[in-house]
């Protein structure tokens, strides 16, 4: 069986699952299926977390497990209409908060403010958005971490390699533009299951 390559315990400040039943059954999965993950968690209490590419519902299901497998407590939004009957309610299990995503200047606002307010929270997205190729992503993620005054910590998915990586913290500055072309070059190497990063 492959290595996946988890750690067995996560940085202090990283939230955590207080108990994590399956954790064993999907750190055995993880390696065989061939996944590994590569890079290490900041330790730092309070975060944005984006991943990318997402280009397959696969990203989720990948995502989640080793989520699960680590115990990390990662909070995500997702759209609403996934947040009904019994897939909704364990979505809210796993950390899901359901966003109304026309409203996205109030949805900013909420989620920023929840950082502020938390001793300990980290609220994963998608720049992108979709799982549809776009020319740009959205700015969401950051006006989050900025107005929080939150780092951003970077993920991505290489499904040729099978790998979920943790790349270097990053720090939002008062120049979106800039961050975002900064951003975007970080993941230009990175392959999705159907497309690159954007």
């Amino acid at each position: 069986m492959k290595s996946s390559g988890l750690p067995e315990h996560l940085p202090p400040s990283v939230p955590q699952f207080k108990s994590n039943p399956g954790r064993r059954l999907l750190r055995a999965l993880i390696g065989l299926c061939g996944w590994k993950l590569v890079g290490e968690f900041p330790d730092v209490p309070r975060a944005v977390l984006i991943a990318a590419p997402h280009s397959s519902w696969w990203d989720g299901i990948w995502g989640l497990s080793i989520k699960i497998a680590l115990g990390i407590n990662i909070s995500f939004m997702g759209k609403r209409e996934l947040f009904v009957g019994p897939l909704g309610w364990v979505l809210r299990r796993l950390g899901g908060i359901p966003v109304e995503r026309s409203a996205t200047h109030g949805v900013v606002e909420q989620m920023s403010e929840r950082l502020r307010q938390a001793k300990s929270l980290w609220i994963g997205l998608s720049p992108e958005g979709t799982r549809k190729r776009v020319s740009t992503w959205r700015t969401g993620f950051w006006h989050i971490a900025r107005a929080a005054d939150v780092p951003i910590v970077l993920v991505y998915f290489h499904y040729p390699e099978r790998t979920i990586g943790i790349g270097p913290l990053f720090f939002t500055s008062s120049d979106v533009e800039a961050d975002m072309k900064r951003l975007r070059e970080f993941y230009a190497p990175w392959q999705g299951k159907n497309r690159g990063a954007g």
